[in-house]
């Protein structure tokens, strides 16, 4: 093994000095970490002055519980101090890396302090991550009281979670930072430093951040390490040392159906500004553009159906030109198809009319077909009514006549109403001159 020289050595020490002097031994958002609930920003809601979780702990007691919050939301500090406020043994380990030998190790080390009348209080990062066998070898422990958990994750809870650990824990939903709390954080980040930087600068960290405390302070540090001599950081410095938005995303979870769930409200809502955006979003994240496709093609049969029937034909259009154009032109493609979807007329006539007859069909006796009705396959089947009775409606002025479709006793019920939007407006008319029986306002 090669032995370190001794200039080496001394400039390895001289290093380690100027980083401790520097105060920089530490990550800022690690030395910042709030000491008490009064210096943690942000999440009122938890731990203001009547919050759920700041009463009890104020109280001395505590139970099971689940941080569910996007990245830098606060879910690791609020573990640490309920485990200060109680004066409990505090566990903490990451389900990325501890397994179940960690687990039994700490669960015999909690029966210890519980003899000794200390609880402890087992903190699981990512606790999604452990898979179910994992999480029901909690479950006994959790209820006989040997150990307090807290579970963080920024996953769905519900669908990450085992049912019957999720039934005996408590779900405090955190939410991501915003501009405002982020801003102070900052402020509080150049006073650590000795530094003051532009508020446009300040402006463009809380943007960058996206919510996440730890990644507004890390880039600040990372401005200041890059700009040491300056002792007051201007917009273009900060500007210069930030990488481009990162945008919150997954495939699979939260940030992938909440997203959707914005571009098709947009949609159906009418605004293609909100649309695009929504769309854009999910582009810039890398979401498969067929899915959005997809998606598109149901909203213009639900939401807009024959208010403009032209919708669905462009949307099934957009969605084959994804396919064939390929990424990164389909994005035009689904651009002009969001935008055109957006502004068209809505009506979801269609759709209710559907959801009616399946209600019906679930609910009710069925008649059978009506003769008149029902296929004469062979000429012999006329001589028991079938078919017979039937009107062509070509043989009759304006290829139409008047006559009974549905089984017997059902004539009065009326499925589809179309509204008074778009081209619908014309086929309520119509069908209103048509159908002068059944389909007169009361």
């Amino acid at each position: 093994m090669e032995v370190p020289s001794e200039g080496s050595l001394q400039r390895a020490a001289k290093d380690r000095d100027m980083v401790t002097q520097s105060g920089l031994k530490e990550p800022l958002a690690d030395r910042l970490r709030p000491k008490n609930l009064d210096e943690v920003f942000g999440q009122e809601k938890l731990i203001g002055g009547t919050g759920v979780l700041r009463k009890t702990l104020e109280s001395g007691r505590i139970f099971s519980f689940i941080l569910w919050g996007p990245p830098g939301s606060g879910k690791t500090t609020l573990a640490r101090l309920s485990a200060s406020m109680i004066n409990a043994h505090f566990v903490e380990f990451s389900a990325v890396t501890s397994g179940v030998a960690e687990v039994r190790k700490t669960i015999e080390e909690a029966k210890k302090f519980k003899n000794f009348g200390t609880q402890t209080i087992l903190f699981v990062d990512e606790i999604h991550r452990f898979n179910k066998a994992q999480q029901d070898a909690f479950l006994p422990h959790v209820e006989n009281g040997t150990f307090i958990l807290i579970g963080a994750t920024t996953e769905n809870p519900f669908f990450e979670v085992t049912a019957p650990l999720l039934s005996r824990l408590k779900i405090f939903r955190l939410e991501p930072l915003s501009e405002e709390v982020l801003g102070e954080i900052i402020k509080k980040g150049c006073e650590a430093l000795d530094i003051s930087a532009a508020e446009k600068g300040i402006e463009l960290l809380t943007t960058y951040a996206a919510g996440d405390a730890r990644r507004a302070l890390n880039a600040l540090e990372a401005v200041h390490l890059a700009y040491s001599k300056e002792k007051n950081l201007t917009e273009d410095q900060i500007r210069s040392s930030l990488d481009k938005n990162v945008i919150l995303y997954d495939k699979t979870g939260d940030y992938h159906y909440d997203t959707i769930s914005a571009f098709i409200k947009s949609l159906r809502g009418s605004d293609p500004d909100a649309a695009l955006h929504w769309l854009a979003r999910m582009l810039k994240a890398g979401e498969d553009p067929r899915f959005i496709a997809r998606r598109m093609v149901i909203l213009a049969s639900e939401d807009i159906g024959n208010a403009d029937p032209f919708a669905l034909v462009l949307a099934v259009s957009a969605a084959q030109g994804v396919e064939f154009v390929g990424m990164p032109e389909a994005r035009l493609i689904l651009a002009h198809a969001a935008a055109y979807l957006a502004a068209a007329p809505k009506s979801n006539a269609s759709y209710l009319a559907l959801e009616k007859a399946l209600g019906d069909i679930e609910n009710e006796t069925l008649p059978p077909v009506p003769l008149h009705l029902r296929n004469a396959a062979v000429p012999q089947m006329k001589k028991f009514g079938t078919g017979i009775g039937y009107h062509y409606p070509h043989d009759f002025p304006g290829h139409f006549v008047e006559q009974q479709y549905l089984p017997e006793g059902w004539n009065e019920k009326i499925y589809y109403e179309p509204e008074e939007q778009g081209k619908e407006a014309e086929i309520r008319k119509r069908l209103k001159v048509l159908w002068k029986k059944r389909r007169t306002d009361p």
